[in-house]
């Protein structure tokens, strides 16, 4: 039988291939930082990590781990509910409420399960959610796996938002999701607009706080505190994988009730083990360290204005931003390629995306920036866009 599906699968790979889309893995052998080295042995700049602050590598956080290591050894085998809840599991999920400002918080393997499980536990056909267009697919899959009706507006969209939310009104319970920052363009929800209409429509709101987690607000605390919405989220969705130290783990954290629902009902976290002990106690250094004072969310903020201000000095076409994320946008799916791969002999690592990643004719390099890039990096970086933008005709 599987004759017939190799061949299938073999044809698909191979259009997959021939379409440009096909990916493929670089290899780093070194720790995820500003400067890795790749299999080929070459040093390069990393631009393309979700390590905005810098903490994939950091001594801190490594230290925590080796000492949970020590102390609490390597793995749970078990879910949580069976005998997988170390006290460093509580630790985190209280770390985490305190820096949200929430009532309780869940743990996840990841926030794909976060948002999977997310919202059959808690919906049935007689709700609604209401969803981004922009929505990570983690959300999409999520709702997919929900019975209740369900309405999709232009990304941040307000007036489309509204018309949506006013053909829901049927329905019993009704829930606006949004990301916080969208990953592909770096926008940020106008979060202060949406509990407007939230409270005009008897909404509640849930945000995927991954990409703006530790970035967005001040003192990193996401798009609520951008807006000055603190404590407004019936329930937030994130990411460790991030910001927080880059390893793994998710969370939702909000009304008391809805994180009890999802402790007895969410299935990705009834059936999948526990984060393992030294990245629950990573987690809470990292939030620690957050919490301490605001010296790399600084740094990272005025990295971005940096890097946006020149990039934009030298006439590449950039799409706003308010997150970490800098999109310089090619349009062509095959510049970015090309564009991508010139970086690289200069020594910039970045990815570009295009279709079916972002919209057809969309094609951009996604530049993400940390709080581990010096001002030598962002301008080696700067210099070999500008030295490729010429060559390939972009600038």
């Amino acid at each position: 039988m599987y004759k017939k599906m190799q061949k299938h699968l073999q044809e698909e790979l191979s259009s997959i291939k021939d379409a440009g889309l096909f990916k493929d893995e670089r290899i780093i052998v070194s720790p995820q930082m500003a400067e890795i080295k790749v299999k080929s042995g070459q040093e390069v700049l990393n631009f393309c990590a979700n390590n905005y602050l810098g903490l994939s590598n950091h001594l801190r956080l490594i230290a925590a781990a080796k000492k949970a290591l020590d102390e609490r050894g390597y793995g749970m085998s078990s879910v949580r509910f069976i005998c997988g809840t170390q006290d460093l599991h509580k630790e985190l999920e209280h770390t985490i409420s305190d820096f949200f400002g929430t009532e309780d918080t869940i743990l996840y393997a990841s926030c794909f399960d976060a948002n999977g499980g997310a919202f059959e536990p808690l919906l049935t056909a007689d709700d609604a959610i209401i969803s981004d267009s922009l929505n990570h697919a983690s959300i999409i899959d999520g709702v997919r796996l929900c019975k209740a009706k369900r309405f999709r507006y232009a990304n941040a969209d307000m007036k489309d938002l509204e018309e949506k939310l006013k053909e829901a009104q049927t329905q019993r319970f009704k829930l606006i999701v949004t990301d916080g920052v969208f990953s592909m363009d770096g926008n940020a929800a106008p979060m202060d607009e949406i509990f407007a209409l939230a409270k005009k429509y008897d909404a509640m709101v849930m945000i995927d706080e991954s990409h703006s987690a530790g970035v967005v607000g001040k003192t990193g605390r996401g798009v609520t505190e951008e807006y000055n919405c603190l404590g407004k989220a019936d329930m937030i969705t994130g990411t460790l994988g991030k910001a927080f130290g880059g390893a793994i783990g998710g969370f939702t954290t909000g009304k008391k009730e809805i994180v009890e629902m999802l402790r007895q009902r969410s299935r990705p976290y009834l059936f999948s083990n526990s984060i393992p002990p030294l990245v629950a106690a990573s987690g809470v250094e990292a939030f620690k360290m957050l919490q301490e004072d605001n010296t790399l969310q600084d740094k990272l903020h005025e990295n971005v204005d940096y890097f946006v201000a020149k990039m934009k000095e030298a006439k590449f076409d950039i799409k706003p931003t308010q997150s970490a994320i800098c999109a310089v946008m090619l349009y062509d799916a095959k510049l970015s390629q090309d564009f991508a791969a010139e970086l690289l002999e200069e020594g910039i690592y970045v990815i570009g995306f295009y279709y079916p990643v972002v919209p057809q004719g969309e094609a951009r390099i996604r530049v993400q920036l940390s709080a581990a890039h010096e001002r030598e990096h962002l301008d080696k970086a700067i210099e070999a866009f500008i030295k490729v933008g010429k060559k390939l005709n972009v600038i």
